[in-house]
């Protein structure tokens, strides 16, 4: 009854936040003379806040409509490629000019299905767009796939980056961000092990958790310190009957969320009152940054309790891919079958989600792949949303990924 506690929660304070959202207007209004005054400048600021923060925030847009290629302004569209119930394969297609003769370089991002959507990594495809052709998985959110989909585990998760890459090809360069590292791993050696033709031609696995008994972190020690039954019991809920996906069991974003918070709670509550500061000094600036970011953190969805059962499971208690059992379908996952695709390794030193040192043990399982086609990058002073986002993924991480790339035959 919980997801309808909160669902009902949320809906009975509607009314007060369309009358804290009609002041806000009002008290932020130039023709209103209160909207000079430090008390009215406070009292929109408590409004904006109350309303951000007790509202259900919707999927955020990727907003990427264009970028530079050779120097030239080009427009960008989203176009889905391929549609499945719990995810559509999106293309940035750019419409290149006559200059750019060679064909640049085909990149999945195959996005985590961990809470936030795919568009978390606007900026990691942002600074991919102008030199490469970039698809992305666009995972849907549990709460809106009816129950006559079927269901999804991490089997199905499997299944779909083996359709993804096999429609792409084998030129395809495959980039794992955080949890799709394992089963991102797991469809190449499958791949590899069968001799498939569409194998990729490399695969980057940035941030995440391969083997979580490396330097655990807290997330991971959490993970591991409670049986399963308790994860299904106390993390599992129905969809409430009035949405698309009603009585589909999930793993709620409301949960995800409270758990991101609580990670660090004190920078999220100073960061809530700098906000409410810029607000009444009137530096808009700084709020609109504030408010893109939470736009982002605070929109989450729902993710199907098996697939989500399934990843605890697997690679936070069992560690089923680094012990060697970890089976598909019934077939033994193993990734010393890997012998033709190249792997990088990306991990962050800060990072507290996956700890450093978890995504490198890759190499060790990819034993029988040539020295030349691995590498391994350790970024120095960043957490794990840097390895993929801002001034240290563009103007460090990206050029020796690039650079891997291009060794591989681009």
């Amino acid at each position: 009854m919980l997801y309808q506690a909160i669902d009902a929660q949320l809906l009975s304070l509607t009314p007060a936040r369309m009358v804290a959202r009609y002041w806000q207007h009002m008290l932020t209004n130039p023709m209103m003379p209160a909207s000079y005054t430090a008390a009215g400048r406070a009292t929109a600021a408590m409004c904006e806040i109350f309303d951000r923060t007790t509202k259900r925030h919707c999927k955020p847009r990727f907003g990427l409509h264009h970028t530079l290629v050779g120097g030239q302004e080009v427009t960008v569209k989203e176009t889905v490629v391929l549609q499945k119930p719990f995810c559509n394969l999106l293309n940035f297609r750019r419409d290149l000019p006559a200059t750019v003769a060679q064909p640049q370089p085909k990149v999945l991002v195959v996005a985590p299905m961990s809470g936030h959507y795919a568009t978390l990594l606007r900026g990691t495809v942002e600074t991919l767009l102008p030199d490469n052709d970039v698809y992305i998985t666009d995972w849907a959110d549990a709460r809106l796939v009816p129950l006559s989909q079927g269901g999804f585990d991490l089997a199905d998760y499997i299944d779909y980056i083996l359709d993804f890459i096999r429609h792409l090809g084998a030129e395809t360069h495959v980039i794992a961000v955080c949890q799709p590292s394992p089963p991102v791993l797991s469809a190449v050696a499958l791949m590899a092990a069968a001799g498939d033709p569409a194998r990729p031609r490399s695969v980057t696995l940035m941030g995440g958790p391969i083997d979580t008994r490396v330097n655990p972190t807290e997330v991971n020690e959490l993970s591991a310190s409670y049986p399963l039954d308790w994860f299904e019991r106390t993390m599992v809920h129905a969809v409430p009957l009035w949405h698309p996906g009603a009585l589909r069991r999930v793993y709620p974003g409301f949960l995800q969320l409270g758990s991101f918070v609580s990670m660090n709670p004190d920078r999220h509550v100073g960061s809530h009152l700098e906000f409410f500061q810029n607000l009444v000094k009137g530096d808009g600036e700084s709020a609109d940054t504030h408010r893109r970011f939470y736009d982002e953190y605070l929109s989450v969805m729902d993710l199907s309790a098996d697939f989500y059962l399934d990843t605890v499971r697997h690679v936070f208690q069992e560690h089923s891919l680094a012990e060697g059992t970890f089976r598909h379908r019934g077939v033994l996952v193993e990734p010393a079958a890997i012998e033709r695709t190249g792997l990088m390794t990306i991990e962050g030193e800060l990072d507290d989600i996956s700890g450093a040192g978890q995504t490198k043990v890759a190499h060790d399982l990819c034993r029988n792949l040539p020295a030349d086609k691995k590498v391994h990058h350790l970024q120095k002073n960043v957490g794990h949303y840097g390895i993929f986002n801002g001034r240290r993924w563009r103007q460090e991480i990206y050029p020796r990924w690039r650079q891997f790339v291009m060794a591989q035959g681009g």
